[in-house]
């Protein structure tokens, strides 16, 4: 008796348990189920839509884009708007679910943000990286291939990105700085370069002379067919900037498109320094001591040869010796103690 009651029980409770199984299926088609797919759908077409506006803006930029740089910036402003577009249509998808599937959302989102502010207090540096990194971008400070100082690094742009700005320096080093750290940019590259040649040449050269010699080269450059088309104006020659003992310093400015000066700058210099060899023209140097005797010659002191100036003639007065050779007016005096090395 006892037993039969057991089987009928459990028969019944099969019976019914898969009564309700057989509601809840059926109650799963025919509400939540379309609810799903609708909702799923819905995203999709979503995600899709901000893909083709994506993919849309990077095309329109890989046709218009004057460089290579302003491209990579467009690729990357792309690519942060379709990430952060797919995450907000997943969390909302995910939002309009979970209550479909029986979560009650109301603990779920109050643990969520308790667990959101311990993640962002603990991922400040990082929130600081992305939001600088995309200021950068729109504020459009610098591209890849500029040349800049940033962080108190120099060097060539290599990869941005939203986190980090990857620089190359002139020896080959690479430098990785997170975008947080820039604070200032020193962009040298951006719409044109001024490239200056600071030219030495001694004090015994008339300036009027090296200036005019100056220009002369300098213009030559300009018109050179291998150079011209980088130039955005005529070479411009400042004048003596300063002077320094035997040293007189004539800067020449160059203006270049952006980083295409080097090459003219290198050119420049090695005319320049082939024609003051050519007018026999001396360079300066700081330690040279120029010196001119009063009177109407000129004469080099030393020990025992200590002579007085007497006019064109080069005759001592009242010795009748010969004329010496002219001294160098940039030599060093013998007796004299050089005033930098105190020889």
């Amino acid at each position: 008796m006892w037993t039969e009651l057991m089987m009928v029980g459990r028969r019944e409770f099969l019976e019914g348990l898969g009564d309700k199984y057989a509601m809840d299926l059926q109650d799963f088609l025919h509400e939540k189920l379309p609810k799903l797919i609708l909702v799923a759908l819905i995203s999709w077409g979503m995600m899709l839509v901000v893909k083709l506006v994506a993919d849309r803006i990077l095309r329109m930029a890989e046709r218009q884009s004057g460089t290579v740089g302003h491209y990579a910036q467009v690729r990357t402003l792309t690519t942060v708007i379709r990430a952060t577009g797919v995450g907000i249509i997943v969390f909302l998808a995910v939002l309009q679910i979970l209550p479909v599937l029986g979560f009650n959302l109301g603990p779920l989102l109050t643990s969520a943000g308790v667990a959101g502010v311990a993640i962002g207090l603990a991922a400040q540096n990082i929130v600081k990286d992305c939001l600088n990194g995309f200021l950068i971008l729109i504020d459009d400070q610098f591209n890849v291939g500029d040349t800049v100082t940033i962080a108190g690094v120099s060097g060539v742009v290599e990869t941005m990105t939203l986190r980090r700005t990857q620089v190359r320096g002139g020896d080959g080093t690479l430098f990785i700085i997170p975008n947080s750290q820039i604070t200032t940019v020193a962009n040298m590259t951006r719409d044109y370069s001024l490239a200056t040649i600071n030219v030495s040449v001694d004090f015994s050269a008339n300036p009027d002379e090296v200036m005019a010699l100056l220009k002369d080269v300098a213009m030559s450059v300009r018109s050179d067919s291998a150079y011209k088309d980088v130039y955005l104006g005529d070479p411009v020659l400042l004048g003596v900037d300063s002077i320094r003992g035997s040293q007189v310093i004539y800067p020449v400015q160059l203006k270049t498109l952006a980083n295409q000066q080097w090459g003219a700058l290198r050119e420049t210099q090695r005319r320049i320094r082939l024609a003051l060899d050519e007018k026999g023209i001396l360079p300066g140097d700081p330690n040279r001591v120029y010196s001119r005797e009063q009177g109407t010659g000129n004469r080099e002191q030393g020990p025992g040869n200590r002579q007085q100036g007497t006019g064109e003639s080069g005759v001592g007065a009242g010795h009748g010796e010969p004329e010496l050779p002219k001294a160098d007016p940039t030599a060093a005096k013998l007796t004299e103690v050089n005033p930098f090395t105190g020889e």
